[in-house]
């Protein structure tokens, strides 16, 4: 489905990964939501306002599922929030089981438990970052290698119970399922994916453990409709997901601390009371992909002041409600003391994202080690410099050399 209308195609130039496009300010001053081109080339509302993105986060009328999938909107050619997901008839009926199963799994109280090791884990994380710094003194290292793609990975293998063995497979996997103009490599990908979470399932139910995959393989015998194509496409969402989004946080979370040596200086002082602020803020701030979540409207809906046809594509922009002025004093500014913080990072309402309980855990024993560890750390070169992944889902950058 595709439009000749002359609206902004989605992703837009921005300055640098630690800023948001500057067009999203513009388009907030033309209403809260706006007409604009999805990187298919296909129509789509852009929510760009708090309140609004919060409304249609929390509104039953809209879902991932579409009355009419194939004439519906794309978003791009990735295999991951690109079009419709899911049954129009069962979406909401599907969904509630599934949370129902995985809350358990990645509850608030379970994170916190995991939380001594996840430091032990970091803390070996951080052993080898300053090992390779010490095998080649005055050349940079890359934190990313070392610190914010391993951590996420370890963690979130323990939890799905994945071999972390296979790191480099999952790796490859992931990076090609979130490319927006991959030619159909994608889906292919996905496939893979999906398939080699599934052979996983297939040992668990010979020896299960205590982990979410053998948890989901233990609910297919009460559920026969939980099939074995939805198990491993769900596993595979779960593993990419809980070490993406988080690995790119950590980066992003240093490269904001790093550019700006007085907020690094402001945490080294006062670790424990300011670490939750820092956290959070880096949660509000760092967007690391230049799209936003994906809805379709269910029924004709006003929001806004705007007539959302059944069927329309809607695109919430996170990062630029997050820096919504008529909700964040001074937006643009990196404040840990900002009371409330009430960003919607990991969404709203019923959709709220379920592993939020462990991105946080992760976040605040990252960067409430890192810097007493490595006080004089340091950007090795300036951060407009880093190469910026724009053709992917969860966008961030290559690398991110330090040293200290």
């Amino acid at each position: 489905m595709t439009t000749t209308e002359r609206a902004p195609q989605l992703p837009f130039e921005r300055p640098n990964v630690l800023e948001i496009a500057p067009l999203y300010r513009v388009l907030r001053r033309e209403g809260p939501l706006v007409r604009v081109t999805t990187p298919a080339g296909d129509p789509a509302w852009l929510v760009t306002a708090f309140e609004q993105a919060r409304e249609i986060f929390a509104d039953p009328r809209f879902g991932r599922s579409h009355p009419a999938p194939k004439q519906a909107s794309m978003i791009s050619d990735a295999a991951v929030l690109s079009g419709p997901q899911g049954d129009y008839e069962t979406e909401r009926a599907s969904h509630s089981r599934l949370r129902k199963l995985l809350v358990p799994a990645f509850s608030a109280n379970r994170m916190r438990r995991l939380g001594d090791h996840i430091q032990e884990l970091a803390d070996r994380c951080l052993d080898e970052l300053a090992a390779a710094h010490d095998a080649a003194p005055g050349e940079p290292v890359n934190l990313h290698e070392f610190l914010s793609f391993p951590l996420p990975v370890l963690v979130i293998c323990e939890l799905l119970g994945v071999p972390y063995e296979d790191r480099a497979k999952f790796r490859d996997l992931s990076d090609r399922v979130g490319v927006l103009d991959s030619g159909g490599d994608a889906q292919v990908a996905m496939d893979e994916f999906a398939a080699y979470m599934g052979e996983l399932a297939e040992a668990k139910r010979t020896e299960p453990g205590e982990d979410v995959v053998s948890d989901l393989v233990a609910a297919q015998a009460d559920d026969p409709t939980f099939t074995d194509d939805d198990l491993g496409r769900l596993a595979a969402g779960l593993l990419f997901a809980g070490h993406e989004t988080t690995s790119n946080r950590i980066d992003l979370g240093v490269l904001l601390l790093l550019t700006d040596l007085s907020r690094r200086d402001a945490l080294i002082a006062d670790p424990e009371g300011r670490v939750h602020g820092t956290v959070e803020e880096i949660l509000r701030m760092s967007a690391p992909g230049g799209l936003g979540l994906l809805r379709y409207a269910h029924d004709d809906v006003e929001i806004g002041g705007v007539i959302i046809r059944t069927g329309d594509a809607v695109i919430i922009s996170t990062a630029s409600a997050n820096r919504d002025g008529s909700v964040f004093d001074h937006p643009d500014e990196f404040d840990v003391d900002r009371k409330p913080n009430s960003h919607i990072s990991f969404g709203y309402g019923g959709h709220f994202c379920i592993g939020a309980s462990l991105a946080r855990t992760e976040l605040r024993v990252v960067f409430g080690t890192l810097f007493r560890r490595f006080p004089g750390l340091r950007l090795a070169v300036p951060a407009e410099e880093l190469d910026v992944r724009s053709n992917r889902l969860t966008g961030g950058v290559e690398s991110v050399p330090v040293t200290w």
